[in-house]
């Protein structure tokens, strides 16, 4: 399973190269790089029968409200705080009537004391010297009822994380390949 959620951006890859077209001229337009855009986030899913893989990342800023390390106690309460809502997943995304139950995750992030094992997870500074550092979050399911997974809901994600305008989704499952965005006002995508 864990191959094909590694294969989904060369499988969507068409998908990413028109989006990445139309991304390129909006950056120019307002001097983004962006790879790492406040308020965006990425989500990656695999239905395969009874597995279900999502995979999450987002800049910092979007879950935490900064990027830097924490050094303050109230920093520090704030990153456990935030850690401790993404280890209930469940409660981040609505997965519908599927009858889904978290076998794994794995929680990945400077923030949370890791060292980047990718360098797209590592903190990395700007042109101006603003730190910029992600978080990565890898979720396997087992679902019951994976023919009752139809959409996945992520207004409770939104409503945790207000500070997140969009995901970006990318999905694979029974009905093919598709990607789209979702946001707070729109929060759900067809499976």
């Amino acid at each position: 399973m864990r191959r094909l959620l590694l294969a989904l951006p060369f499988a969507l890859l068409p998908l990413a190269v028109a989006h990445a077209a139309v991304e390129h001229d909006h950056d120019h337009e307002h001097g983004s790089l962006g790879a790492h855009e406040h308020g965006v986030a990425r989500l990656n899913a695999s239905l395969d029968g009874e597995i279900l893989e999502l995979e999450l990342d987002s800049p910092a800023m979007n879950l935490v409200g900064f990027e830097h390390a924490a050094t303050s106690d109230a920093d520090k309460a704030k990153v456990a705080a935030i850690r401790a809502k993404l280890e209930k997943p469940a409660a981040l995304i609505n997965l519908a009537d599927a009858k889904c139950s978290l076998e794994q995750q794995e929680l990945e992030s400077p923030l949370f004391g890791d060292e980047p094992g990718h360098e797209e997870h590592a903190e990395e500074a700007d042109e101006d010297g603003h730190e910029h550092s992600e978080i990565h979050a890898h979720y396997q399911f087992r679902c019951v009822a994976p023919g009752s997974l139809t959409h996945l809901n992520l207004a409770p994600l939104f409503q945790i994380f207000p500070a997140t305008q969009k995901v970006l989704v990318q999905l694979v499952g029974p009905n093919g390949q598709q990607g789209g965005e979702v946001t707070a006002a729109a929060p759900t995508l067809k499976f």
